[in-house]
Formats: C-alpha cells, structure tokens, sequence
C-alpha cells in the first residue's frame, strides 16, 4: 500500500507553508489531491517529488511560468532538453541584470553615504541625495 502524505507532512517534508500549496494547486501546478473520508487532502509520493521540484525551481528563482514550463517538459522525458536549456538561460540571463541592477544601486548608495561628512540634517548629503533633483520644482 502507498503511503499517502496529510498536507501538514507534505508541507513539513519540502520546507513550504500549507497555504502555498494549496496555492500551488490552485494554479495547477499541483494536481488536486485525492480526499479522504474525513476531506483530507491525501498525497503520494508522486506529489512530494513534484513539490519538491517546483520548490527548487522557486529557490533558484524561476518565475511560476518557467516553472510551469519546466514542469510540463519533465513530464514527458522522451523531449529533447533544448527547451530545458533554453528557458534555464533566460532565467540566467533574467538574473544577470538583476545583479547587474544591484551592483549600480549599490554604487550609488556606496557613494551617497561616503559623501556624508556628520553633521546635521539639515546638512546631511545623504537627505540631500534623496530629495528632488530641483528642489525649486516642488
């Protein structure tokens, strides 16, 4: 006999909060869970691997429909793995200009705080920074 998961131990087992999985299946990534007598949710073991999965994918910061797409194409693993490989570099590509994003928002605060000599507020470089560009335009 297979040893059906409640949604708290399948929740518990892949590190994700109960409503997100119930998210999850809302959306269809998860398909709805058979039910026990009493209307639980009863999972197997197919459903800890798939959650599993989309978990990871998340970690690694797949949008929902990369993850999705990812999904569909592990579930036919006849399908050549250039879609695989392509949607993994996007979402690298994506990741790449989010750190290069980081680097210059980093850049620009770095060089807002060392321009602050102490002082006081109404002195400070960093508020100042922080305001309009052309205060006479407010």
């Amino acid at each position: 006999m297979v040893e059906k998961l409640t949604i708290g131990k399948l929740a518990e087992a892949t590190g994700t909060k109960v409503e997100t999985i119930r998210w999850y299946e809302k959306v269809g990534l998860i398909a709805p869970p058979a039910r026990t007598g009493g209307n639980y949710r009863a999972y197997l073991p197919g459903d800890l691997a798939r959650l599993s999965f989309i978990r990871r994918a998340r970690d690694l910061g797949f949008p929902i429909e990369q993850v999705r797409a990812l999904l569909d194409l592990s579930d036919d693993r006849t399908r050549d793995c250039a879609t695989v490989d392509r949607i993994a570099t996007e979402h690298l590509r994506e990741v790449d200009r989010k750190i290069a994003g980081l680097t210059a928002l980093r850049r620009e605060l770095s060089a807002v705080i060392l321009s602050c000599d102490g002082g006081t507020v109404a002195q400070c470089r960093i508020i100042e920074a922080l305001g309009p560009a052309d205060p006479i335009a407010c």
